[in-house]
């Protein structure tokens, strides 16, 4: 006998079923389509031929760099005790089309290959001075607790023999540092916020941290933060930067 008092089941309209399935379809190939079309663009603009004018602005761009970079290192004091917190936290923000060969170097060295890659460093003044040659290209600040958890759990990834490893597995970890005493990631976490005396062993062994970048990222200008531009030292603010990045 059936229940009188049964509930009717939840179902939904198959003309629905098939406008979602046909939205999808049209998403999926609306994004190959935007795909393609941004392959043929950089394919065309490699194959393209630069104008004589595209070569001396290129040049004058890169030679300016240079002659603004030793500007600031001759303007600039450099006193780590000055500074809020001994570590900091870099983020390459631009490109290198109108880098100089001295920028390029400092910036391998710093390990910042890509824009919106990221690593921890210690604050002397070798480093204050790498980082003033190439302040218009990074932005840098003040990382708290917070930042440092979330970065090193979410992106964290350990460089093996030149491979990156995610850093799933403690024995990966006990592998590599622990003749550090650090055998776990709460170990690297703390020893990355205190800074503490196996700071360049942990951070050269974490790999570049690459930030995603948003919907709508606005262009990152040259211009000192403090002036209302982007690069340059952010203070505490970094941490803003970090989660619209993470």
């Amino acid at each position: 006998m059936v229940d009188e008092d049964a509930k009717p089941l939840n179902y939904t309209n198959e003309i629905v079923l098939k406008k979602r399935k046909k939205n999808e379809e049209w998403a999926l190939k609306k994004r190959e389509r935007l795909d393609a079309n941004q392959r043929r663009y950089l394919e065309i603009k490699k194959s393209a031929i630069k104008r004589p004018e595209e070569f001396v602005r290129e040049y004058r761009d890169k030679e300016l760099d240079r002659v603004r970079a030793r500007q600031r290192l001759k303007l600039r004091k450099f006193h780590v005790a000055n500074l809020k917190s001994e570590l900091l936290f870099v983020i390459r923000i631009q490109g290198k089309s109108d880098m100089c060969p001295q920028t390029k170097k400092i910036l391998r060295r710093l390990r910042l290959g890509h824009i919106l890659s990221g690593v921890f460093l210690r604050a002397n003044d070798s480093t204050l001075r790498m980082l003033t040659c190439v302040e218009p290209f990074i932005t840098y600040g003040y990382p708290n607790l917070k930042s440092v958890k979330e970065l090193i759990y979410k992106k964290g990834c350990g460089m093996i023999a030149k491979l990156s490893v995610p850093l799933t597995d403690n024995n990966v970890i006990e592998q590599e540092l622990g003749r550090h005493g650090i055998i776990c990631l709460e170990d690297i976490v703390h020893e990355i916020a205190t800074v503490g005396p196996h700071f360049t062993e942990v951070s050269r062994f974490l790999r570049p941290f690459k930030l995603k970048r948003p919907e709508r990222f606005p262009k990152m200008k040259k211009k000192p933060f403090k002036s209302g531009g982007d690069a340059g030292n952010r203070e505490e603010r970094i941490n803003e930067f970090i989660d619209l990045l993470n």
